[in-house]
């Protein structure tokens, strides 16, 4: 939702299905490198990821590897705690992004059956 939002202030389209399928354009500003260095922390790729970490310096340099790394690691730590407790998205959340959580898949991560059976 955010992402979507920065975009329109910023007068740029955002198409988040972009975030999940990598043959589609963002529009996010360096979103490539952004999410393949993502990607590659969470497949715990070594060589994939430092590949990646060198993109995301060229492109932002070190100050926004360093929030690129903090925004990864702090988006990771509340999905584990989410998932491992088996909360779903609060009811507000979830009514605004049936739309978007269909439009751009998250409905098949395994996670997504804990706000499925609220929906």
């Amino acid at each position: 939702m955010l992402l979507r939002g920065g975009g329109k202030s910023e007068g740029s389209k955002v198409d988040l299905k972009g975030v999940t399928d990598k043959s589609v354009d963002s529009g996010i500003l360096h979103g490539a490198a952004l999410i393949s260095f993502a990607e590659a922390v969470l497949e715990r790729d070594d060589a994939a990821l430092g590949f990646a970490r060198d993109r995301v310096l060229q492109n932002l340099g070190p100050a926004g590897l360093s929030d690129t790394a903090a925004i990864v690691a702090t988006f990771q730590q509340m999905v584990r705690i989410a998932d491992g407790t088996g909360i779903p998205l609060d009811a507000p959340v979830a009514d605004m992004t049936v739309d978007l959580r269909s439009e751009i898949g998250l409905n098949e991560f395994g996670s997504a059956r804990n706000t499925l059976r609220g929906d």
